[in-house]
């Protein structure tokens, strides 16, 4: 019996037609490459001028700054059909980073960066992380000291999404080391083209996403101009993360969902042909019961970041359910990923299998972001 139709209530025509645009790009132009992309440990450098040129970048920023002039419903768009093709790209953070900019920057750094982000002209990352300092922002000891009208950088970030292409890093960093705790942290946007002092280390060995380009960012002595601060005054940084936050913790759930998903499509195609003492699995009263709990947790998972969705684009998500949709969802998913792999039993654990890309993929889900321990303290803030 077919299950009942199901369609978020904020896809309407002109988002329903963008989708069609998205999964024809992405089927076309991703998805061959992928194999390419893993072993190389990151995209083409052409993916992201393809991509611009597709529309498919910078979707809810505003067409003055050379975005899409859609809202967030076009972004989750293009975050649903690259997590059901199974792709890995950075646009996600290249948005986020856009955001920032669209939030906190002046009118000359919008009109400097955005338009060439958005055609794929310059590639994002957000640079928080460090050796030391994870989920811990207090603990970031990067410095930014400012000399004249420039800031000297000294200090290292790690497990950087798009740190290898990056020609653009919104950089976290103590401009005020007196202060301490969070209220010496400022952002600094560096473009870090030809820049002396500035280095990209290594492509780190993750355990999935192997498409997805992850480094380690040094800066010895890099000089930046003081007007590459985002904000009107220094010590802003930590408000001005904790703010974006619930923009980037939504695509995580959005993805979490869309990947939820695929693997119950993907797991019920499988047990449909795959048989076992004489019948296909799907015969079997386990093999059902496991996958109407997966796909029951999937569609609950659906309905919840609709809402999240819907109340967004209303302007009225807060950190609180934000960062439970993050928590809930990404959990959601690893536990669905891994139900329907044992149900693909020895060929669940073969990579070439997209049941074992997705189970590799997913485990970071519940770690960047915020992990969803610091996640679950958000929330308890709020009892």
């Amino acid at each position: 019996m077919p299950s009942c139709a199901y369609e978020s209530r904020w896809v309407n025509d002109d988002v329903r037609m963008f989708r069609a645009t998205v999964r024809q790009f992405v089927q076309k132009e991703f998805v061959p490459a992928q194999d390419r992309w893993r072993e190389q440990h990151g995209c083409d450098p052409t993916a992201w001028t393809a991509a611009g040129r597709a529309g498919i970048l910078l979707t809810d920023v505003p067409e003055e700054y050379g975005g899409g002039g859609g809202t967030f419903a076009h972004e989750a768009v293009v975050l649903e059909e690259l997590a059901l093709a199974g792709v890995h790209f950075g646009s996600v953070i290249q948005s986020v980073v856009a955001h920032y900019i669209l939030a906190y920057g002046s009118e000359d750094q919008k009109r400097a960066w955005l338009p060439r982000m958005a055609r794929g002209e310059l590639v994002g990352a957000i640079a928080m992380s460090e050796p030391a300092a994870g989920s811990d922002l207090q603990a970031i000891r990067t410095t930014a000291r400012r000399d004249g009208d420039r800031y000297v950088i000294n200090g290292s970030k790690t497990f950087i999404t798009n740190g290898g292409q990056a020609g653009l890093v919104c950089l976290a960093a103590k401009t005020d080391p007196k202060v301490t705790g969070l209220k010496g942290i400022s952002l600094i946007v560096v473009e870090t083209t030809g820049l002396p002092g500035y280095r990209v280390g290594r492509s780190l060995d993750k355990v999935g996403m192997h498409a997805q380009d992850t480094c380690e960012l040094f800066f010895d002595d890099v000089r930046v101009p003081v007007a590459n601060l985002l904000g009107p005054a220094e010590g802003k940084g930590f408000s001005q993360m904790m703010d974006r936050l619930v923009y980037e913790r939504l695509g995580v759930a959005v993805s979490a969902v869309a990947v939820a998903e695929r693997a119950v499509a993907v797991t019920a195609s499988y047990v449909k042909e795959r048989t076992a003492f004489g019948k296909p699995l799907i015969e079997f009263q386990n093999t059902r019961f496991k996958l109407a709990e997966c796909k029951t947790a999937a569609h609950v998972g659906r309905v919840f970041v609709d809402n999240c969705i819907e109340r967004f684009l209303a302007g009225q998500l807060d950190d609180i359910t934000a960062a439970m949709a993050k928590y809930w969802l990404t959990d959601s998913q690893c536990r669905i990923v891994d139900e329907c792999l044992q149900l693909h039993g020895g060929y669940g654990y073969m990579t070439e299998y997209p049941i074992a890309r997705m189970w590799t993929d997913s485990r970071v889900q519940r770690i960047y972001a915020g992990s969803n321990e610091i996640m679950k303290e958000l929330i308890a803030c709020g009892l």
